[in-house]
């Protein structure tokens, strides 16, 4: 590609500490603005007060408003991974807004494993790193057998045409239906939620007839974009202090596999919080709820060091 088309928004001034926020999968940056995310970090005296933060929050590549496949290129669109992402993060933080430092470093899902490779690739660039819902480990189990689903269901869906389509395959939208229902929203709270068929069927149906927003082919290179995600070989060299923020009841990143914290006892100043099961939970979408995490998050970040200018 000749040019690569990076969106961000920032808020506060240039000359407050800069912190780098990182969203998921099948999102944009615009998932941090709502009030479940920026209206318990963001406003005055609370953890990431725009009045002493420089915020910036990027759209990865092939979500929100940076390029992607249906910007024209469709399935020509070069494969990318987190690695491209994170160097794209990079290039756009130190080149295009002139940052030399980050006081930290947080991420969500796909922005969480981002976050691992932040902390392992430019380990002496942020102060402090939260990686939030994710492990560092390589992409299998459940969490890549979901996602590979969904890419294969549109690739095998002759509506698909190879990316040359004129209307959206349906498997888009079914497969996304799938997979939110079976990776995130918590056990206890789905019970809950729909405790009779009837509630379930009607719970079903309305995210089913429930308008589809994205592309097949940009939601086939989200998905596909974990395919070769591993941070687990380069941990030692995370020297940052890192809070991983996960959920008991992530169906992604189970607890009960020990696999986080295994990895953590290989971060020289790493530690877990781990966010109890309830009906308030949503499973992997639990830390998508800034209440459950900010006042710990925020009691972090005020004793990590400065490491940096």
């Amino acid at each position: 590609m000749p040019a690569l088309r990076l969106h961000y928004t920032t808020m506060g001034a240039p000359s407050g500490e800069p912190v780098l926020l990182l969203h998921g999968t099948a999102s944009s940056g615009a998932s941090f603005l709502g009030a479940d995310l920026g209206g318990e970090l963001f406003g005055a005296g609370q953890p990431l007060d725009a009045a002493k933060y420089y915020i910036i929050i990027p759209d990865a590549i092939g979500a929100g408003k940076s390029a992607r496949p249906s910007d024209g290129m469709r399935a020509t669109f070069p494969r990318y991974n987190y690695d491209d992402m994170v160097q794209a993060q990079y290039r756009l933080v130190t080149e295009g807004l002139h940052v030399r430092h980050l006081r930290l470093v947080l991420g969500i899902s796909m922005g969480g494993m981002q976050t691992w490779l932040w902390g392992e690739t430019y380990p002496s660039f942020m102060d402090a790193l939260v990686p939030m819902a994710s492990q560092p480990t390589e992409m299998a189990s459940r969490n890549w057998m979901m996602r590979r689903l969904i890419v294969d269901s549109i690739r095998n869906d002759p509506d698909w045409n190879g990316g040359n389509y004129t209307t959206q395959p349906k498997s888009a939208r079914f497969a996304s239906v799938f997979f939110g229902v079976a990776t995130s929203g918590g056990s206890m709270a789905y019970q809950a939620l729909a405790p009779t068929r009837e509630a379930a069927d009607k719970m079903l149906d309305a995210r089913l007839a429930a308008p589809f927003p994205g592309d097949a082919n940009d939601v086939l290179y989200q998905w596909d974009s974990a395919r070769d995600y591993n941070a687990a070989p380069g941990l030692e060299k995370i020297s940052a202090p890192l809070l991983a923020v996960n959920s008991a009841d992530d169906e992604r990143n189970p607890p009960e596999t020990g696999i986080l914290v295994n990895a953590l006892k290989r971060v020289k100043q790493g530690r877990l919080l781990l966010i109890p099961a309830s009906v308030d939970t949503r499973g992997h979408g639990t830390v998508s709820l800034a209440k459950f995490w900010a006042t710990p998050v925020a009691a972090f970040l005020q004793t990590a060091p400065h490491r940096g200018n």
